[in-house]
């Protein structure tokens, strides 16, 4: 139903808003189910107790039918109107008629003024029932139940009418529903008040949980909510509500130091940016300005660079990396990593190439192979290779150092952000620590993965595995298999 203003009514919300808690609505439904078992039981009760009584009283009726019809064959019309007003003190219940046409001949009452109790007239050796109405004992309409049968006597046929009452079967019955009316309110409020205690009892735990999660912020993220000792789905929330907690610390914690370490390495070029400015001010001769500037342009890229990655990083955490699909010649770009490094370093570069050309950003993987060449050429002694090989659908690209390597236990730390090692690498002789895990999330972006062993030249091995989407044939180096990781030295 929906009016002028737009307001439109949902049934299938009204219980909630009229009965807004579990244990209300848990509550009522098990006493509307228990009424509506109850009220088919009482119902099916009636049933069978109305016909029980009702199939007594039919029995009976016939058995006092036929004694009439064999006293009357016996006796005679005259003699058994006095036969039966004598039986009657024995037949409380029971009134009978013998009619000649619509004259009563013969009668169990003393009362002469009593007209025939039915007008059916059954012919000889018919017999037939007149009912009382659907509730049979209830209807105080038709108090009585009666059985005619037509006989024959001198040539004529006689109506033997039986009427049974229906009072001491109405009484028993009416103490039957008594009893089912008081008991059945006192069961369903037992029923209610048993439901309500027992689901307080169940939901207490779900309201502590529900106390203490609202009591916490993101001050509070070390609280856990109370498990309860019961193995149930109660339980299994306060682990699940628990292990929830657990994952936002992490993130917040993990956020708190990203800030922390962020705001840590842009306060060094910051200060030197500042330092040198209060140099060339306090300069007059204006020579501070040509000695300290390529010192200003230095810290400047320094933090444009830190600035760039912290917001790829940021942008991957928050929605993840968009790479840009199209052919790439991978081993194009490693061959121009190859070579940059030979115009911009005395080190020896060792290169060893096989076509492949994969789908991915030619940006982002070209910063995949800078970032790692750029880590080896850092710590490397004299020596930095670059090899590439295909297993089977994947290409392999190898960055191979002779420096001090990396301890196994380190492995996987130095693809975490603002990680760095021992005093071999260190912010004096690295950048800020975010190239690897800027190659990790751009490897993992393209559906490949970045793995770190030992050299056969002493030092690290960084080894990306990039799915290869693009048919080329066989190449020469493809092995067929992926080598184990992490590699280690020969």
């Amino acid at each position: 139903m929906s009016s002028e203003h737009g307001w439109r009514f949902d049934a299938a919300a009204a219980p909630h808003r009229l009965l807004p808690s579990v244990r209300a609505r848990s509550t009522v439904s098990a006493v509307v189910v228990l009424a509506l078992a109850l009220t088919l039981a009482g119902g099916l009760i009636f049933y069978v107790l109305q016909r029980s009584l009702i199939g007594g009283l039919n029995r009976a009726a016939d058995v006092r039918v036929n004694e009439v019809a064999g006293q009357l064959e016996l006796l005679g019309e005259g003699e058994l109107d006095d036969y039966l007003k004598k039986r009657q003190s024995q037949r409380d219940g029971q009134w009978v008629q013998v009619l000649k046409g619509d004259a009563v001949v013969s009668s169990s009452t003393y009362d002469t003024r009593q007209g025939p109790i039915t007008g059916i007239r059954p012919a000889d050796g018919e017999t037939v029932r007149e009912e009382a109405g659907p509730l049979k004992i209830l209807d105080t309409n038709r108090p009585f139940l009666v059985v005619t049968r037509g006989i024959e006597y001198n040539g004529e046929t006689d109506t033997i009418i039986v009427a049974t009452f229906l009072s001491g079967q109405r009484d028993t019955v009416m103490k039957m529903l008594g009893v089912l009316g008081v008991s059945f309110p006192l069961l369903l409020a037992g029923l209610g008040g048993l439901v309500w205690v027992m689901m307080g009892r169940a939901l207490r735990p779900v309201e502590q949980i529900r106390s203490r999660v609202a009591a916490i912020d993101e001050r509070e993220l070390a609280e856990r909510v109370p498990i309860p000792p019961t193995r149930d789905e109660v339980a299994a929330l306060a682990v699940t509500m628990n292990e929830m907690l657990d994952r936002l610390q992490t993130a917040q914690q993990a956020q708190r130091q990203f800030v922390s370490d962020a705001s840590h390495e842009l306060r060094s070029p910051l200060a030197t940016l500042s330092a040198t400015l209060d140099v060339v001010d306090s300069d007059v001769t204006g020579r501070a300005w040509a000695e300290l500037r390529p010192v200003l342009r230095t810290e400047t890229e320094r933090m444009g660079v830190l600035v760039q990655n912290l917001l790829l990083l940021a942008r991957a955490d928050d929605q993840g990396l968009k790479i840009v699909s199209v052919e790439v010649d991978l081993d194009d770009l490693v061959m121009e990593e190859a070579r940059r490094l030979r115009t911009s370093s005395s080190l020896d570069v060792p290169l060893s190439v096989v076509p492949v050309r994969i789908l991915g950003d030619p940006y982002k993987l070209g910063q995949v192979l800078r970032n790692l060449v750029d880590n080896a050429a850092r710590y490397a002694q004299g020596t930095v290779a670059l090899s590439m090989a295909v297993s089977g659908s994947t290409a392999l690209v190898m960055v191979d150092d002779d420096g001090p390597g990396i301890a196994p236990n380190d492995r996987d730390r130095v693809f975490e952000r603002f990680v760095r090692l021992d005093e071999s690498r260190d912010r004096a002789s690295g950048g800020a620590g975010l190239g690897l895990p800027i190659v990790r999330e751009v490897v993992r972006g393209h559906g490949g993965e970045v793995a770190l062993g030992a050299s056969p030249y002493g030092g690290a091995r960084f080894q990306v595995q990039l799915p290869i989407t693009i048919e080329l044939g066989p190449l020469p180096g493809d092995t067929g298999e992926i080598p184990v990781q992490p590699i280690e030295a020969p």
